[in-house]
């Protein structure tokens, strides 16, 4: 069985998903971090397909990078050039590949929490 890794974004100090943000994932490796996805968040606050599955979702580590700061601004949340959340780096471990591994982010302006969700 292959498994997968998906993710959505809530944003919470509007009580409803967050659409249009930016992900970036990232497989890391000591200091080296290799792009390997991207996606924008749909209607729903999710991608329309997983970030990762299949051959290419191995055991190790990764990386989501949330593009907070862009979506908090379009939506008025937020303004500046300075922000208290911008980029929101999650590194997870995958320790076995052939799981379901959904990495959610729930974000306010002020504030953020991740869960291994299902």
């Amino acid at each position: 069985m292959a498994g997968r890794l998906t993710t959505h974004v809530l944003d919470t100090a509007r009580g409803k998903p967050a659409a249009g943000v930016k992900i970036m994932l990232y497989r890391v490796s000591g200091n080296s971090h290799k792009k390997i996805a991207e996606t924008v968040t749909n209607a729903d606050g999710r991608s329309d397909a997983p970030m990762l599955e299949g051959k290419g979702f191995t055991e190790g580590s990764y990386e989501l990078v949330f593009c907070a700061g862009d979506y908090l601004r379009a939506t008025g949340q937020a303004e500046g050039n300075v922000m208290f959340l911008d980029e929101i780096p999650i590194r997870f471990g995958v320790p076995d590949a052939t799981q379901h591994y959904h990495v959610p982010l729930l974000i306010s302006p002020f504030a953020y929490s991740t869960y291994r969700g299902s």
